[in-house]
């Protein structure tokens, strides 16, 4: 089956300009079923059609929750822009930076806080959270690169997770479809936000 243009959240252009496709050289077991193909110079090229389904997918299951029970974790600074941006549009809590060990499951802690879902920019240095979440059964949603793992994740957006526009667009498109699930936003009309307001220059 062949997506036409218009069935894409965003058109394919907004995509490819991004470089949310674009992997690295490095390709671990999991990741393989995402790939399209590897370029010449060795760099996996992610299945566009399988981003634009994930993205969707992961919109409905966090509108499921309500904001105050899900958690968006995002170690590297690259992300910590598109995440705050997001989460003020959109009410979700937000770690940008370092995540205290402990945070989810030790109710001893100043920062303890109880979540429902979580939501981490990368699961590798984002690993302290993914094993909290797991130790308290909490179902974790993860932006995966080509050398990503998948252990311990309920959900994998497979995307370029360190290009800062990449992230910018995969938060603005996420924040939109997350309001219009929710029925706060009738369309992406009413989305007002600019991209630019998730995106380091």
């Amino acid at each position: 089956m062949v997506i036409t243009e218009q069935e894409y959240l965003v058109p394919l252009e907004k995509y490819l300009k991004a470089g949310l496709h674009i992997g690295t050289k490095f390709r671990t077991k999991y990741m393989g079923p995402f790939i399209y193909k590897i370029r010449p110079d060795g760099l996996a090229v992610l299945n566009m059609q399988l981003i634009d389904q994930r993205l969707k997918i992961a919109a409905q299951f966090l509108a499921q929750y309500e904001p105050q029970d899900i958690i968006i974790i995002g170690r590297r600074e690259n992300s910590w822009k598109s995440i705050k941006k997001f989460a003020d549009l959109t009410g979700i809590r937000c770690f940008a930076g370092r995540y205290p060990p402990g945070t989810l499951t030790n109710p001893n802690l100043e920062k303890y806080t109880s979540a429902k879902l979580i939501l981490v920019a990368d699961p590798w240095p984002d690993k302290n959270a993914v094993r909290d979440a797991v130790k308290m059964g909490v179902p974790v949603v993860a932006l995966c690169d080509t050398n990503n793992e998948s252990n311990y994740l309920d959900l994998v957006i497979p995307c370029n997770n360190k290009g800062k526009k990449s992230l910018g667009l995969i938060f603005y498109i996420l924040a939109k479809e997350f309001l219009k699930a929710k029925k706060i936003i009738k369309n992406d009309s009413e989305f007002t936000a600019p991209l630019e307001d998730f995106v380091d220059e």
